[in-house]
């Protein structure tokens, strides 16, 4: 047994998980080259491993579950991790200038592979699913708290700050009646949801927050905020509040971190979403202060394990019609994606919330709605 073999034994004994047990949540090894690779690039070399084959485990969300409840992360923690650490404080990650790679590297991989993961809502967010069978209606009871969350009503006007492929807008005047702007940082999404949402009083844009104009009635987010960075949180909020009406409400659907941090987890940022920052419950009590006032703060976060889950069967039973196309390393990626974030969920390591906030308070007091 090498040392670093030994070492690795010895944290993953603090999970509970053992190396080449029978679990489902064990590792099993299938070249000792792993060790290297995590102990010498964190979460990078772990993941990559992954993706090379190197190891395996038959329940990867299960496995994660374990590893993130342990908080194993802070034992990976080297030099390449501080290094990234610091660049992320030290720069605005998220500029003006950055904010459309993660569109161009990760929502413009190709309609296909979406469409075949998230259902028929194209919804790529956490689904409510307090009273749910199956995704579709998790989906659909998560746009419908949002409507009567900011009580929705007809001819309204409501801007939908990263609006995908316009799940929400399309949803809202359907069955609110409402009158819609959509802004995305993504052209495929743009493409798709301008689709979608044909014949509907609704305006797809392809543009950058900091550049909306415009008076809206309402406002929501719902899973973009991960993207807007620290250095921005505060600018953020009050550009929202610039193109709110005074009486409008505005709802934030966010990844929430259990604790302050400037950047995501390496392996994350490389591959999945690059740029990307979960924001803590300060970050956010700091970046409204003044600007909104807070209404409502309801965390479902374990929801997200659910809808993980759901997209990833969803993924594995379409892959015979996309691995052409994406190829098997792809796979095991994607995989390690969804499922080590569902792991993560699960722990309670990482939170999803919905916000409702007001500019000056709603009269009467606002009535919270689950």
């Amino acid at each position: 047994m090498t040392r670093l073999e030994k070492r690795a034994r010895e944290i993953l004994t603090i999970a509970d998980i053992t190396i080449n047990g029978k679990a489902p949540y064990d590792i099993q090894i299938h070249d000792d080259a792993v060790y290297r690779r995590a102990f010498g690039q964190g979460s990078v070399g772990l993941g990559e491993a992954y993706m090379d084959g190197q190891w395996d485990a038959e329940d990867l969300s299960a496995f994660f579950a374990r590893v993130s409840r342990a908080r194993l992360d802070k034992k990976l923690f080297n030099l390449p991790t501080l290094l990234h650490v610091i660049r992320a404080r030290l720069t605005n990650l998220q500029s003006k200038l950055r904010a459309f790679e993660v569109g161009e590297r990760h929502y413009d991989l190709g309609n296909d592979l979406y469409e075949a993961m998230l259902g028929r809502t194209l919804a790529y967010t956490c689904g409510y699913w307090k009273d749910a069978k199956d995704l579709d209606e998790a989906q659909n009871a998560k746009l419908d708290l949002i409507c009567r969350k900011i009580g929705l009503k007809p001819s309204q006007t409501v801007l939908d700050i990263g609006c995908g492929w316009g799940s929400f807008l399309k949803f809202a005047a359907e069955n609110y009646g409402i009158n819609g702007v959509g802004t995305t940082i993504s052209k495929e999404q743009a493409a798709l949801a301008r689709e979608r949402c044909k014949g509907l009083p609704i305006e797809i844009r392809v543009e950058d927050y900091r550049d909306t104009q415009g008076q809206f009635d309402h406002i929501v987010s719902i899973g973009m905020f991960e993207h807007v960075g620290p250095h921005n949180y505060r600018a953020y909020m009050q550009k929202v509040r610039e193109l709110l009406k005074d009486d409008g409400l505005f709802l934030l659907h966010t990844i929430g971190a259990h604790n302050t941090v400037y950047t995501s987890d390496r392996w994350i940022t490389k591959y999945i979403f690059p740029n990307g920052t979960l924001p803590s419950v300060a970050q956010i009590g700091e970046a409204i202060n003044q600007v909104f006032i807070m209404e409502d703060w309801h965390n479902f976060g374990l929801d997200y394990d659910k809808t993980l889950m759901a997209w990833f069967e969803n993924f594995d039973r379409a892959w015979p019609q996309l691995e052409a196309k994406y190829g098997k390393r792809f796979y095991r990626m994607w995989k390690y994606y969804l499922l080590s974030c569902a792991g993560m969920f699960r722990s309670r390591y990482t939170q999803l919330w919905q916000i409702v906030l007001s500019k000056k308070g709603v009269e009467g007091g606002y009535t919270s709605v689950r």
